[in-house]
């Protein structure tokens, strides 16, 4: 018991992430040290080519667009916390884990999920997924598996289902109502937080 504890007091901000994120000294742990193996010049931060050693990133059409929503605009770089932050996302919600004095809703809950999930789409951060933006997302997870005039009509489709104010776009609010009942947790999960 006493390495446990012995090894989390090694993390960075580690009592603070603790709490705010949910996650355990196991946990925190096991992300610290899969940080200072992707940080590879020992900087203490990582570069968006860096989350190349993540597998399933490597691997997943959309994992360009993963990795930059670990990057506010023009941040070239993310410390540990930021990291850690970003990855609470991707836990299973927790409906009954509410925290006094705390500013706003943990990372895991399905509001922030989707909210996150939303700025995959939304690249010119506007507020709105545009055709465009929707287009751009279907090219790379269809990639040639469908043609040019079936994606412009699956996107067709999609705005006319969901573009409740008709703006010729997909709000957040409109995004979020569309999703109602989908399995988020099952949908943003990422297996080595498992």
């Amino acid at each position: 018991m006493g390495s446990g504890s012995s090894s989390i007091n090694s993390v960075p901000h580690a009592q603070e992430l603790l709490q705010e994120t949910g996650f355990s000294a196991a946990h925190l742990q096991r992300l610290y040290e899969r940080f200072q193996f992707m940080d590879k010049d020992q900087r203490g931060q990582l570069r968006p080519q860096d989350f190349g050693a993540i597998r399933e990133l490597a691997s997943n059409p959309l994992g360009d667009r993963i990795i930059s929503g670990f990057f506010s605009p023009g941040q070239e770089t993310v410390d540990f916390p930021t990291f850690v932050r970003i990855l609470a996302h991707f836990r299973p919600t927790n409906t009954n884990r509410t925290k006094v004095g705390m500013q706003q809703e943990p990372a895991n809950s399905r509001n922030r999920k989707l909210k996150f999930a939303f700025q995959l789409y939304d690249q010119d951060r506007d507020g709105k997924i545009s055709r465009a933006e929707l287009l751009q997302v279907l090219r790379a997870m269809l990639g040639t598996q469908v043609t040019e005039e079936q994606l412009q009509s699956i996107v067709q489709r999609a705005i006319q289902e969901v573009d409740l104010d008709k703006d010729d776009a997909i709000s957040f609010e409109e995004f979020k109502k569309s999703l109602e009942k989908v399995d988020i947790d099952h949908k943003m999960s990422i297996r080595f937080l498992r």
